[in-house]
């Protein structure tokens, strides 16, 4: 058979093999029988084996015939798979984009270049190619590390094995979000209702639970496609848009949204929405949005990151939907910090293809101010991921009004509303007094420890720490390392629903938390308005747990050292730090403290590189400035390795002072800290 023969013959091979894998996968349907479809399947691995380089990426043999991986490894993103801040309506689209303007120091009749693409319901995944090869494809996981995939993202058709053309970098990380369209989920629920199984709820959830199964060939057997809209890891530029990036990854064999657009202005962003919201229905896919980004790639640089997001991007959000149905009861739940929320209890209703039996009440105030009790007939909302929420009552029953109560329902203890110490106003929300003494706050507390931005211990849940708490054996972080040393009178591989493997999966996870980052052990201990936001900005400030650990239990007066120090880093405020002080000032919260530090080591913060002139240094802006905003400037200071301050001490290295300079510029000129034109900064961090 000549070259051109066998690409002819493998092309109409690829394409038999391809419908008969579907109609047996998908359909439940075999056309072929079971020696008809294996002498199609030898016939094609001998043409490829004698022309290798004719085996293109859709190949059946590329995909299909893969040994189970096990259990997912981790891989770490070299560049973090962040979220996306939300708009939900027309006016916050328009603060987006003027606020961009502001970050830039810009005109507001500047014009700034926008994209926008529907913004899909699916499972976001990173691929990465080196050669232009794919070597590897990981869940986001937590932003920093997500779940090994690699075997079964090599078997969706819309992921190329080996890209096309020519241009692309020889590292390439590509970024997109697994989906399975309508008639493909349609056809996977009725397959399953044939088979007597369950049905899947929604296309969502049936693709994430496809693209994570253990085993690659059932991955394979599931309708999963890809659209590719980002990047992470680059050794070279693609492009300076971002609507040309996107073009490059179509040309290097991605597929792309189509409904992508580019725009010059708030209105007709907007507009875009609007054209997507009404043939929403017909596009085939799910979205829940529609994502805006800033067009011009070294603007994106400039405008940069708050912790979790990019400034450049934003998603807007479609309105929530509603349903009308009956609140059952009214729970009260208490959380990690001891906060009393009020739970609807629901007879159960579909609202945007979600079952929900629970929506939120907020507080004993929005009670009050909606009317509800239990056996009224109310409306309730869902938008995205948000819990659902009660809005009206649309039939009273009469009932009398619920009875919100005034100690904690797990524990006994008194529940009260904090008072601001300066302002004197009364917080809404209303707070068990009784710390990790309440076993409520005790397990939520446990149950934050262990989450995938604290500890991340795999094997350790919910129900885990529930089961382990009721039992007597975790009552404390520091609890859950001594388990395995303790394990001998446990037996926890007898327990119901474990084994020897478990046992053994759960104490190597365990252990291998046992060398933690400063961040993530503060995130974990769960103090009060401390997220991972703050937590970050903590950790880089002090660096090591020593020094953050001796300055916090310091604290004295509102006017002390300390106390003076923290509350001048930049983006902590009165409540951050109060927090703070207040958390470490219980002598129950240093023990818990202590204990666990004597199971775990804390790995300092990383130090900001050297090769910055300022890495490491304190810095002030005061005045106004002029060729950046004030924002941007702080930003680009963060970026370099700096701390920067709100406030002029013996500590400042360095004053930038803009005209108007007043105060500031005063204390740092007596204090003999090295005072900068922002021309003069500008020079020295170049």
């Amino acid at each position: 058979m000549t070259e051109v023969e066998a690409k002819q013959r493998l092309k109409l091979l690829y394409m038999e093999i391809r419908a008969a894998d579907d109609q047996y996968y998908n359909a439940d349907a075999p056309v072929l029988s079971d020696a008809e479809y294996d002498a199609l399947r030898q016939e094609m691995l001998a043409l490829e084996a004698e022309f290798p380089h004719l085996v293109t990426a859709n190949s059946p043999s590329q995909s299909v015939g893969v040994k189970p991986s096990g259990k997912f490894g981790k891989i770490t993103h070299a560049v973090p798979m962040l979220s996306l801040d939300n708009a939900f309506t027309d006016d916050d689209v328009t603060d987006f984009v003027a606020r961009v303007k502001r970050f830039l120091n810009l005109p507001d009749d500047t014009v700034i270049e926008f994209t926008s693409e529907p913004k899909i319901d699916g499972l976001s995944a990173a691929l990465r190619y080196e050669n232009g090869v794919l070597v590897s494809g990981a869940t986001r996981g937590d932003g920093q590390v997500g779940e090994d995939v690699t075997a079964n993202l090599r078997t969706l058709e819309t992921v190329p094995k080996t890209l096309k053309g020519t241009g692309w970098p020889d590292v390439l990380e590509v970024r997109g979000e697994v989906y399975i369209d309508h008639l493909d989920f349609e056809t996977m629920n009725q397959a399953q209702q044939a088979a007597g199984k369950d049905v899947y709820k929604n296309p969502r959830n049936a693709a994430a639970g496809s693209l994570r199964q253990i085993d690659p060939s059932i991955t394979a057997k599931r309708p999963l496609k890809l659209f590719a809209y980002a990047w992470g890891e680059l050794s070279a530029p693609i492009s300076e848009t971002q609507f040309g990036a996107i073009e490059r990854l179509a040309e290097w064999g991605f597929s792309t949204n189509p409904e992508t657009r580019l725009h010059s202005n708030a209105a007709d962003i907007i507009q875009h929405y609007t054209e997507i919201s009404e043939k929403r229905a017909n596009l085939g896919y799910d979205i829940d949005g529609v994502v805006y980004k800033v067009n011009d790639l070294e603007l994106q640089e400039r405008l940069g990151f708050v912790s979790r997001a990019p400034r450049w991007a934003i998603a807007h959000k479609f309105p929530a939907e509603k349903a009308i149905t009956l609140l059952k009861d009214i729970e009260i739940q208490v959380g990690r910090t001891g906060a009393l929320t009020p739970v609807a209890k629901l007879d159960p209703i579909t609202v945007g293809g979600v079952v929900v039996s629970n929506a939120t009440l907020h507080n004993e105030d929005e009670i009050n101010r909606l009317g509800v009790k239990p056996g009224d007939r109310v409306e309730i909302q869902r938008a995205g991921d948000v819990i659902p929420q009660v809005l009206r009552i649309v039939e009273d029953s009469g009932n009398a009004p619920f009875d919100f109560p005034t100690h904690c329902p797990v524990c006994g203890a008194e529940a009260r509303n904090d008072v601001d110490e300066k302002t004197g106003r009364i917080d809404v929300v209303k707070r068990c007094t009784n710390g990790v003494r309440c076993p409520a706050q005790a397990t939520e507390s446990l149950i934050h420890f262990v989450s995938r931005r604290a500890f991340d211990i795999d094997g350790m849940g919910t129900k885990q720490i529930e089961g382990f708490y009721d039992k007597g054996l975790v009552l404390e972080p520091a609890d859950i390392f001594t388990l395995e040393s303790r394990n001998e009178s446990i037996g926890l591989e007898r327990w119901e629903g474990w084994g020897e493997t478990s046992a053994r999966n759960l104490f190597d996870a365990i252990n291998a938390r046992r060398n933690i980052e400063f961040h993530r052990f503060l995130y974990g201990l769960g103090i009060r308005h401390i997220g991972q936001g703050n937590a970050n900005l903590l950790a880089r400030h002090y660096l090591s747990w020593d020094k953050f650990f001796d300055a916090v239990i310091s604290i004295g007066e509102a006017d002390s050292f300390a106390w003076t120090e923290l509350m001048s880093i930049d983006g902590v405020g009165p409540g951050q730090a109060g927090s703070v002080r207040d958390y470490f000032a219980d002598p129950a919260n240093r023990q818990l403290v202590q204990n666990l530090l004597a199971q775990v080591n804390v790995i300092d913060a990383e130090a900001p590189s050297g090769d910055s002139p300022v890495a490491g240094k304190t810095v002030v802006f005061t005045g106004k400035l002029e060729k950046f905003s004030r924002d941007e400037a702080k930003a680009k200071a963060q970026s370099l390795g700096a701390k920067v301050s709100g406030s002029v001490s013996g500590k400042t290295d360095y004053l930038i002072a803009g005209p108007g300079a007043g105060s500031k510029l005063k204390k740092a000129e007596s204090l003999g800290v090295k005072v900068l034109s922002e021309d003069e900064w500008l020079a020295f961090i170049d």
